[in-house]
């Protein structure tokens, strides 16, 4: 299963890059999205892509469209929210439609950004104002904006696991799944929920990488790693927790029947224990509790399982970057909004999140790490596109909800193998696509 998607995905990209060459492409995305000084002068009507179903539906994206309008009268904007994102998004990125403004899809490597979106400047500049713009920066001129930034850990009911018994942060992943055992066999609560069926939560498993090793150069050391899933390296860490998570049957029954946006009430509830996700979706979860009548304080969050001398390490990440379309027809229009959702409209402190915007607090739920002296590491980006390509190559997909599926398939025995089997097939591609790029 995993190998066939991924190589489907890979070929979507190679037509991605064709079409969008026969089109004139490339030529577009030499056209920059110049923030604009006079608002009265933009307009035009712009499509915004986005993941957030959510703000689609109970309004909010509306909302920060009409205080959007009151500053730039001659802008309207429209909002498409797509359920299966990144692979709607894939699909469009063979043609010109995907929109003015989007979420930079994980899929598309870094050294393909400027075939597909508008510069925004350089990064010597925007660097001033924004964290992460080595995330999305080619031949000096960046190309997305994160809105926020988010840490790694897990969401956890913080009332179902104190009923089970565990108070204090597991410090090992064998502490770690001792604690769910605990929640199993003390509390009607399923220790661990995957949202394997939505596919992209579970890529924020990838997003582990560095919080074991607490190392800002992990990324970057793919590059040169012949095997980065031999013991010992952050990958194998972080796999090897999933799989037995599922193979000790501590998640669901069934991964194929969960439900991304009913996670959140059986969270909310107490009905599911604990998610691997980023600290963004804390506010979600105390929003259904909340709803649903419960203590939205009962919603915590806590570190990866592993400490590197006596401390925890939360890498902090972007979450998806915005983009301008390279064949958007109205890129001023299409900038300023970018520029206004995250410098005014308030959505990162909304969230409680990390705003990109630098010089901004740590939001509530950090605070706790903050107080346990929970290392924030930033991982450097200087070999992203060499690592990519080797990604690309192997076949791998690091950043692909199918890389984690994987896992979780192979621990629930629908598919062959084990995860010795698994993580070995992973080191040889790793190092055969690393030998053959060279």
């Amino acid at each position: 299963m995993r190998r066939t998607v991924l190589a489907a995905g890979g070929a979507v990209l190679a037509l991605t890059l064709t079409a969008c060459a026969g089109s004139g492409g490339g030529s577009s995305s030499s056209d920059t999205a110049t923030a604009p000084k006079d608002s009265a002068k933009v307009s035009g009507t712009i499509t915004v892509l986005t993941n957030r179903t959510d703000q689609v539906q109970d309004g909010t994206l509306k909302g920060y469209a009409e205080r959007f309008k009151k500053e730039y009268p001659n802008v309207t904007v429209k909002f498409q929210g797509l359920t299966d994102y990144e692979g709607d998004v894939k699909i469009r990125l063979n043609s010109e439609n995907y929109g003015d403004v989007l979420s930079i899809p994980n899929a598309v490597p870094l050294k393909q950004y400027p075939t597909f979106f508008a510069p925004l400047g350089s990064a010597a500049e925007l660097s001033k104002t924004y964290d992460f713009t080595d995330r999305a920066t080619v031949d000096g001129k960046v190309y997305g904006i994160a809105n926020i930034g988010t840490a790694n850990g897990f969401v956890y009911n913080k009332a179902v696991w104190k009923q089970a018994g565990v108070t204090d942060w597991p410090t090992t992943p064998k502490e770690f799944i001792d604690a769910l055992q605990a929640i199993k066999d003390k509390t009607g609560a399923t220790p661990y929920y995957t949202n394997y069926h939505d596919g992209w939560p579970m890529t924020n498993w990838g997003n582990a990488l560095g919080s074991p090793s607490c190392d800002p150069a992990a990324n970057d050391k793919l590059a040169t790693t012949k095997e980065p899933w031999a013991a010992g390296q952050d990958l194998h860490t972080v796999d090897s927790l999933l799989y037995d998570i599922v193979h000790d049957k501590l998640a669901e029954a069934d991964p194929t029947t969960t439900n991304w946006e009913n996670s959140k009430k059986l969270i909310g509830t107490g009905k599911v224990a604990t998610m691997w996700l980023g600290s963004w979706a804390v506010v979600q979860m105390q929003a259904a509790a909340k709803e649903a009548g419960r203590n939205p304080d009962d919603i915590g969050f806590m570190p990866f399982p592993t400490q590197k001398d006596g401390h925890f390490c939360s890498v902090v990440r972007p979450d998806y970057q915005y983009g301008v379309s390279a064949h958007s027809k109205n890129k001023a229009a299409a900038r300023a909004w970018l520029d206004w959702y995250i410098n005014k409209s308030g959505d990162a402190q909304a969230a409680l999140s990390i705003s990109s915007v630098k010089g901004t607090a740590l939001p509530a739920p950090l605070k706790p790490f903050e107080a346990a002296g929970v290392e924030f590491v930033h991982l450097v980006n200087e070999k992203t596109a060499q690592v990519d390509e080797i990604d690309k190559a192997s076949e791998v997909g690091l950043n692909a909800q199918d890389y984690p599926q994987r896992i979780v398939d192979t621990a629930r025995g629908t598919t062959g193998g084990s995860l010795d089997s698994v993580l070995k097939d992973l080191n040889q591609r790793w190092s055969e696509a690393q030998a053959a790029i060279g």
